[in-house]
């Protein structure tokens, strides 16, 4: 069973299980230009990001962080540490943001990154179009409405 979400505030655990997050995410997309992947600290803390995580006795299980505009609330980031894949971490984070969310929510992953990919369509977001956003990097944007 996984721990219940809730509201977090950016510190070095976070930052440190980002990073670990978005390592293995790197070596799926064969680059490491995702911008979060270069965060610190102080710049995890000033994003203007609302963050929610779970965790266990162990510690940070993983993270979601969002902002809203216009009624539509957008999964900035989705992290889960290495040690917690494959037991429900980020499918419980994502159902958290669905629950909170007033409207229709959006997210963005790397194009290559299936397990996140299969992650946001088995929770009922559709593809909307593909993009490079930095040189190299490409991603798939989702919306579910």
């Amino acid at each position: 069973m996984t721990p219940p979400v809730a509201p977090l505030a950016p510190d070095p655990e976070l930052l440190r299980v980002q990073r670990e997050a978005y390592l293995v995410e790197a070596a799926l997309l064969g680059t490491d230009a995702i911008p979060a992947l270069h965060d610190t600290l102080d710049s995890l803390a000033t994003a203007g990001l609302a963050w929610y995580g779970c965790r266990d006795a162990s510690g940070l299980l993983g993270a979601v962080a969002t902002t809203s505009a216009d009624g539509v609330v957008d999964i900035d980031r989705l992290v889960v540490a290495p040690r917690a894949f494959r037991r429900g971490v980020g499918t419980a984070l994502v159902a958290h943001v669905l629950d909170l969310a007033p409207g229709a929510v959006t997210v963005s992953t790397g194009r290559e990154n299936y397990p996140a990919r299969i992650l946001y369509e088995r929770a009922g977001f559709r593809v909307t179009d593909e993009a490079e956003v930095e040189p190299g990097l490409w991603v798939t944007r989702y919306r579910r409405p």
